[in-house]
C-alpha cells in the first residue's frame, strides 16, 4: 500500500507558534501574516498561499523598527 493517498500537494503554513500581533503593523510577529491571511489560510488556493509565502520575507523589516524604548524616554525627560 502506498503512502501517496495521505500526501497532499499543499503549501505548508508559515506558523511558528509565536502568535502575537504587532500593534502598529497588524502582522503576526511569528509568521508575518495579517490576521485576515491567518484566518483565511485554510480556504486559500495553493497559488494564493504561495504568493503570501513569497511576500513574507519582505515584511520582516517592518517589525524590526524600534521606537527607542526606555533610553529614549529617559533622554526626553532631560
Amino acid at each position: 500500500m502506498s503512502d501517496e493517498v495521505w500526501k497532499r500537494q499543499e503549501v505548508d503554513s508559515p506558523c511558528i507558534k509565536i502568535c502575537t500581533i504587532h500593534p502598529a503593523e497588524r502582522l503576526c510577529v511569528g509568521c508575518l501574516r495579517s490576521i485576515d491571511e491567518i484566518a483565511g489560510w485554510g480556504r486559500m488556493s495553493p497559488e494564493e498561499r504561495r504568493a503570501i509565502m513569497a511576500d513574507l520575507p519582505s515584511r520582516a523589516p517592518r517589525l524590526r523598527q524600534r521606537r527607542g524604548g526606555r533610553a529614549v524616554r529617559m533622554s526626553a525627560k532631560n
